[in-house]
Parts: C-alpha cells; sequence; structure tokens
C-alpha cells in the first residue's frame, strides 16, 4: 500500500513513516502543503495521512481541492486532540476519517487498512490472476492452494503487478511505487526482488507469471480466456 504522508513535525514524521515502512507500507513523505498539494493531485496513492495544521496550503485546503477534482483517494487528517472545529470541518469536506495526536502507529495503521477497505470493497482487496491470489487486507498470497510466504518488498512487488495483468512496468515505475520516489534509479533491486519471487511461484505453478520485457521492465502474464 502506497500512502502519501503529510507532517511537519519531523519527531512525528520520523516514528510515523518508520512504524508504517515495517508494516509494509510504502511511504512518500512531504513536509510542505505546496508539495503536498502537487502530490496529492498529480500522483496515485493508496491513502494520505495529511496534518491539518501544515507550512503553505492546509491540510483542509488541500482535502477541498482533492474532493473538487473528483479524486476519491482515502484521507486519514491528523489533529490536535481538542480541535473539534478542524475534525468536522475535516468530514464535511469529505475526510475518510481522522485521529487526534498523540496516537500510536498500529491505531493508524488499522485505520488505514479500514478506509482503503471501504474504499475499494473487498472485491478489488482479493487480487486473483490466473493461480495466483492475493489478499491485501491480510497481506497473504495463495498459489494453487498453497500459501507462500512472501518477505514485505515482495508482497508489495507482487501486488503492484497483479493490480494489471499484462500490463508492462518498467523498473523506474516499479521503483517509485515499491521502493519509494527516493531510491537510487540505478540500483538492481526490481531484478533481485523479481527472482526471489520467481523462485517462490514458479515451483508451485510449473510456469512464468511474471515475465520480463527486454529493454523494458515486467509484468504479470495476462491469463488466457
Amino acid at each position: 500500500m502506497h500512502v502519501l504522508l503529510v507532517e511537519d513535525e519531523a519527531r512525528i514524521a520520523d516514528f510515523v513513516q518508520v512504524g508504517l515502512q515495517e508494516q509494509g507500507f510504502v511511504v512518500t513523505y512531504c513536509d510542505h502543503g505546496d508539495e503536498a498539494y502537487e502530490r496529492a493531485l498529480g500522483e496515485d496513492y493508496d491513502a494520505i495521512v495529511l496534518d491539518i495544521m501544515i507550512p503553505g496550503k492546509d491540510g483542509l485546503f488541500i482535502l477541498k481541492q482533492l474532493r473538487q477534482a473528483g479524486r476519491n483517494t482515502p484521507v486519514i487528517l491528523l489533529t490536535a486532540r481538542h480541535e473539534l472545529d478542524d475534525r468536522l470541518a475535516g468530514l464535511n469536506l469529505g475526510a475518510d476519517d481522522y485521529i487526534a495526536k498523540p496516537f500510536f502507529v498500529e491505531e493508524l495503521v488499522a485505520r488505514l487498512h479500514a478506509v482503503v477497505r471501504r474504499s475499494v470493497g473487498d472485491r478489488q482487496n482479493r487480487l486473483t490472476v490466473g493461480p495466483l491470489q492475493l489478499d491485501r487486507i491480510s497481506r497473504e498470497v495463495c498459489c494453487e492452494g498453497q500459501a507462500v510466504e512472501l518477505t514485505a518488498r515482495e508482497f508489495n512487488l507482487l501486488e503492484y503487478l497483479l493490480r494489471s495483468p499484462g500490463r508492462v512496468f518498467t523498473r523506474t515505475q516499479i521503483l517509485e511505487h515499491v521502493w519509494g520516489y527516493d531510491f537510487n534509479p540505478n540500483t538492481n533491486v526490481v531484478d533481485v526482488c523479481i527472482q526471489r519471487l520467481r523462485k517462490k511461484i514458479e515451483p508451485l505453478t510449473g510456469d512464468r507469471w511474471l515475465e520480463s520485457v527486454r529493454g523494458v521492465g515486467y509484468r504479470c502474464r495476462q491469463p488466457e480466456s
């Protein structure tokens, strides 16, 4: 799950970012409302964690513009504990939930899963391509009826490819969505992770479902109709 985290307090941002990454989330972080505004409107995220009081464009302005633009990305607002008016304003503008500071990362993780589940529905939370079945909420993968143990990064990569079977993703696209925007574009981590996935999946299928496209990148094979 790819989350945009918008928070200008470095201490809070650090523990939230680390906590989410430990739970398998890919986190893009910014601490200024103007950058957050551009990212929220111009890029795709599974959810946005948005502090209301940030420099530049504030959280409520960003939320309002998102909804007016027809973007339904789930948004969880970060608010001060006693700012009831801000919470009500945010909910009225289309926020999916809010969480008051201070909070536990575990609670934020649970709320993120809940708003995404409501947003996409149970059917889209379960991805099935050929013999591969992936549950985005329980983070379980099965192949030919057998459970496949994956690392958090392997799971995120497989999920990204399974969302659009047949579509070819470049290594840069995969890096941005699975590893984060600040990762070194010259690394071979994508190729290494694909090889690890193949070693775990192909013995169960006897076939190759994660395909290389020479000079471009990778795709999950489109099942034959």
